[in-house]
């Protein structure tokens, strides 16, 4: 259990700069205090850092940066925020949407130059709600490489990284500053250490059901797709030390994992054209709206799953993503030469999805929405051969959190700050609003990433 205990012991080894938990936000913080002059010790509960990051696409959104520039798309961080905050009905910070705009370009142009990762723009498709090409990632457009180089790049610079290493307890003197944390190992044995600052960057709490339960009712039985453990401490430890909270409804969901495989399907499928069926063969909904919002959508379908129908084109632009090739190489994705034999392979009603398939046509040829309030003005029609794989709805990480000021440090709910306790990625409230709809593609990364950053380099 999360705690916080006030002792007059402060503990012997000491270090300038503490973070818990190794993601992009604790590993990019950490490099980001090093390059600063601190001593910085990463305390990961996991064998070998990965979390959320690793779940993820690997995908960071960021505008005005140089590989936008080099295929000459007109971008801006201010653009960029206005898109964010329309998605998020206006409810995020602005501030905050401001300073994440503002530095995350730089912050990844810093870490091409300063630690060699390779990012280009994924310019073949635009993700829901962004008005630009503006997602970066490595090769393999995968989280699991995203983590791996950054500690690398962590382990280069000499950083230190003691995993297995579970925190469980802040230390905090008399006047409720931050002097330490006590943390255990897997056989119980437990240890402490000092430090003259905190930053909390073990995300959020999608991985506790009971907090789940507490704040998003709607995706109390989703599948979790995020890291085990996104325990809420932060969150725990941060009421202790009466800090503000905002946006605790804030989520990410998805509305395209495979189902029962567990593998992540590219929003592509959707954005280039494809759409959702539910099992009798119908559509639901508009599936433009967002992949985070669309998982309640598919969840409150028959058995939670959906079937999500595209074809050999967009199967070729989802193949850049190592996840899309991980479903074809698992048998997930069912191929068809005609939509009569794509329904007996899905095993749904021939005739509904006929139909179903002739309505998206229509609606493709006409250049107009349809009933759902879908948009099909300039979305290339379907052709054979065709794909579709089975999805569920899952929940992938919370975006609600500690309220943060514009260094990062953790605000009470007084409004002042608590000096040397800083928060980024999920551990601090994002910049998605109340609910699932606020989300934004690559808003989790997004903040993760450029948070990091900005509290790596506070002091």
């Amino acid at each position: 259990m999360s705690s916080v205990e006030t002792t007059d012991r402060a503990p012997e080894f000491v270090v300038d700069c503490l973070i818990i938990g190794a993601g992009a936000a604790g590993l990019v913080a950490a490099l980001s205090a090093t390059e600063n002059g601190e001593s910085v010790l990463v305390l990961e509960r996991d064998a070998v850092p990965q979390g959320s990051t690793a779940l993820s696409a690997g995908l960071i959104p960021a505008a005005g940066t140089r590989w936008q520039e080099a295929l000459d798309i007109d971008d801006s961080p201010s653009r960029f925020a206005a898109d964010i905050m329309h998605k998020a009905h206006d409810e995020p910070d602005a501030a905050l949407v401001r300073l994440v705009t503002t530095t995350i370009g730089p912050t990844l142009e810093w870490l091409a130059d300063r630690h060699q990762l390779s990012f280009s723009l994924v310019d073949n498709f635009t993700y829901p709600g962004h008005s630009r090409f503006r997602m970066h990632g490595l090769p393999s457009r995968a989280g699991r490489e995203l983590i791996d180089r950054l500690r690398a790049a962590a382990e280069t610079t000499g950083i230190d990284i003691l995993c297995d290493a579970h925190a469980k307890t802040l230390l905090v003197d008399d006047a409720q500053r931050i002097i330490g944390v006590r943390f255990t190992r897997p056989d119980g044995a437990a240890d402490e250490i000092g430090c003259r600052r905190l930053i909390l960057a073990c995300s959020g709490y999608g991985g506790n059901p009971a907090l789940v339960a507490r704040h998003i009712p709607d995706m109390a039985s989703a599948t979790y797709f995020g890291h085990v453990g996104n325990q809420g401490d932060a969150l725990v430890w941060g009421e202790q030390l009466g800090a503000a909270t905002c946006h605790l409804g804030g989520h990410q969901g998805h509305g395209s994992v495979a189902h029962p495989a567990g593998i992540l399907i590219s929003w592509a499928t959707i954005t280039e054209g494809g759409f959702q069926v539910n099992v009798r063969g119908e559509r639901f909904s508009n599936e433009a709206s967002g992949y985070s919002e669309q998982a309640a959508n598919v969840l409150a379908q028959p058995d939670g799953v959906a079937w999500t129908i595209f074809d050999a084109r967009i199967a070729g632009i989802a193949a850049q993503f190592e996840d899309f090739r991980n479903a074809v190489a698992h048998g997930a994705v069912l191929e068809a030469d005609d939509v009569a034999s794509l329904a007996a392979a899905m095993r749904v009603p021939a005739a509904v999805l006929a139909a179903t398939c002739a309505d998206v046509n229509e609606a493709k040829a006409q250049q107009r929405a349809d009933r759902f309030g879908r948009s099909f003005a300039g979305v290339p029609q379907l052709m054979p051969p065709y794909r579709a794989v089975k999805v569920t709805g899952a929940l992938f990480h919370t975006q609600g959190g500690l309220v943060i000021d514009d260094r990062a440090r953790v605000v009470r709910k007084d409004g002042s700050a608590i000096d040397n306790v800083f928060a980024a990625g999920g551990a601090a409230c994002g910049v998605s609003g109340a609910d699932a709809s606020g989300y934004l593609s690559g808003n989790g990364l997004l903040t993760a990433v450029a948070l990091g950053r900005v509290a790596g380099l506070a002091r």
